[in-house]
């Protein structure tokens, strides 16, 4: 999963982490459903649903913590611009 696109939200957003290349897909393409995983590489295994729910249940919670540790980053360099005594105005002039 690209961290740009946002919060993973699909079992696929897991899947396509566990390897490369197009090794699974869907008997329906339109109802990505555990029970419509297909696996598409022999040298693959299916992924129980319990550990699709959990790696996606893991991803989110990384996700989560990523975007609240740049949330405090971003914090704590405002508060260090501000302890070196540029005020608002130029904190914003200069990151926009």
């Amino acid at each position: 999963m690209n961290y740009n696109t946002g919060k993973p939200n699909h079992i696929e957003d897991y899947l396509a982490r566990l390897h490369t290349g197009q090794w699974f897909g869907w008997s329906d393409s339109k109802n990505k459903i555990y029970n419509n995983l297909i696996i598409h590489d022999n040298s693959k295994t299916k992924p129980t649903e319990q550990e699709c729910i959990d790696g996606l249940a893991n991803l989110q919670i990384e996700y989560d913590n990523r975007i609240a540790q740049e949330v405090a980053n971003k914090q704590s360099a405002l508060n260090k611009l501000k302890a070196l005594g540029l005020n608002d105005a130029e904190i914003k002039s200069i990151i926009g």
